[in-house]
C-alpha cells in the first residue's frame, strides 16, 4: 500500500506553530477518576511534564493494517456509516481469519520515516504520536509477543517504530507510541465492543494481558530507545483495576518518568486529561490537557473520506486550544 500524509495543510500551519503548539483525545470526568498509582511531589511533577508543556503540537498518526480495505468492504463504501475508518473490523463483524487475510496485502514501502519526521518539524510540532497497536490487535513493530505484526505477517519485513525512533532522534523529535490496551479483536481474550462476533476470539483475558499486552508495551517501551509518552486508549472492559495496576507499575519500570494519558482505566488518572474531536470552553484548570482532531472524518484512512477541514479551521483550532493552555495532537493520516 503506498502512503500519504497531508503535507500543505502541514505547511499552513508552520506560522502558527512558532507562538503556539498542541495535543489531544477524549475527555474523562476527573471528579470520578482517582490518582491510585504515581505518588510524586509536585516539582518533581513540574520538571518531568516540562518538556510536554512546552511542546503544544503534535502529530497523531493512525497507521494500521485497516490501511488496506480503506473504509471498503466487500465493495460497498463503509465510510456512508460515519464510523472511523480503523474501526471496520469491528462495524463489518469481520471474522479473524479473514481479517488477518489483509495482512500479505500490506507492503508500504514509499514508507521513508526521515521525510515523515521532517514534515512534523518544519511545521512546528514537538513530538509525534503513532499508532503501535490498536483495537484490530496488529502490531505495527516487530513483536516478540505476537506474530500478528508489520515485521513477521506481512512481505514488508520492516519496523516502522524503530525506524521512526532513530528518525525522531536525528531531528529532535520527541516519539510517543499510542497502544489499545483493552480492546484487540485479534488476540483471544481481549476486549470486545459491544459484544462478541466470532467464537474464535472468545477466551482467557487474564491471558491476554499476561501474554500480549505486557509484553508487548515492555518491548514498545525498551526496543527503540526513550519513549516519553505512552497513550492508551478506550478503558474498562477487561481493564480491572488489578490490571491496569501490574500494567502501570510495568511501565513505570521501563521509564519512570513518562507521561500517560487518561484512558488506561481501573481509575486512574493519569497525567492529561484528552478531549476528542472537541475544544472545551475553559480547559481543564488544574490540570494538563490536550486536544486530539482529525483533519477530515476519520482516524483510520478511508479512500473516500475527502471531507477536510480548511486551513482556516485548523489553524483557528491550534489557536484556541493554545490560548486555553493546551495542546493539539493533530491527525496526519496514513495508508
Amino acid at each position: 500500500m503506498k502512503y500519504m500524509v497531508q503535507q500543505p495543510l502541514l505547511r499552513s500551519l508552520a506560522a502558527a506553530c512558532v507562538c503556539a503548539n498542541l495535543l489531544a483525545t477524549p475527555a474523562r470526568a476527573a471528579d470520578k477518576l482517582v490518582p491510585i498509582f504515581r505518588e510524586e511531589t509536585k516539582a518533581n511533577k513540574d520538571a518531568r511534564m516540562a518538556w510536554f508543556r512546552e511542546a503544544r503540537f503534535g502529530m497523531f498518526i493512525h497507521w494500521g493494517l485497516y490501511s488496506v480495505p480503506g473504509g471498503i468492504y466487500h465493495g460497498e463504501d463503509v465510510s456512508k456509516n460515519n464510523r472511523y475508518g480503523e474501526w471496520i473490523m469491528n462495524d463489518c463483524k469481520i471474522p479473524i481469519a479473514e481479517y488477518a487475510a489483509f495482512a500479505p496485502q500490506f507492503n508500504p514501502v514509499k514508507f521513508n520515516a526521515d521525510e515523515w519526521v521532517k514534515v512534523a518539524k518544519d511545521a512546528g510540532m514537538k513530538y509525534i504520536v503513532i499508532t503501535a497497536k490498536h483495537h484490530e490487535g496488529f502490531a505495527m513493530f516487530k513483536s516478540q509477543a505476537s506474530g500478528f505484526n508489520i515485521y513477521d505477517a506481512t512481505p514488508f519485513k520492516r519496523d516502522p517504530i524503530k525506524e521512526l525512533a532513530e528518525a525522531c532522534r536525528k531531528q529532535g523529535i520527541k516519539l510517543g507510541l499510542y497502544y489499545s490496551q483493552n480492546l484487540d479483536w485479534h488476540h483471544i481474550g481481549g476486549g470486545v465492543r459491544p459484544s462478541e462476533w466470532d467464537p474464535t476470539h472468545k477466551g482467557d483475558s487474564e491471558k491476554y494481558i499476561n501474554e500480549i499486552v505486557i509484553p508487548q508495551v515492555k518491548e514498545i517501551l525498551t526496543n527503540y530507545g526513550e519513549i516519553p509518552i505512552i497513550w492508551w486508549d478506550i478503558p474498562g472492559g477487561v481493564i480491572t483495576k488489578e490490571r491496569a495496576e501490574r500494567i502501570y507499575k510495568t511501565v513505570l519500570a521501563c521509564n519512570p518518568n513518562i507521561i500517560m494519558n487518561n484512558r488506561l482505566g481501573g481509575g486512574y488518572m493519569g497525567d492529561t486529561e484528552t478531549p476528542e474531536q472537541h475544544i472545551p470552553a475553559q480547559g481543564y484548570p488544574g490540570r494538563d490537557w490536550e486536544t486530539c482532531m482529525t483533519i477530515n472524518a476519520t482516524w483510520g484512512f478511508k479512500a473516500n473520506d475527502t471531507h477536510f477541514k480548511t486551513t482556516a479551521r485548523l489553524l483557528q483550532n491550534l489557536i484556541d486550544i493554545a490560548s486555553k493552555g493546551g495542546r493539539m495532537l493533530r491527525l496526519e493520516r496514513a495508508s
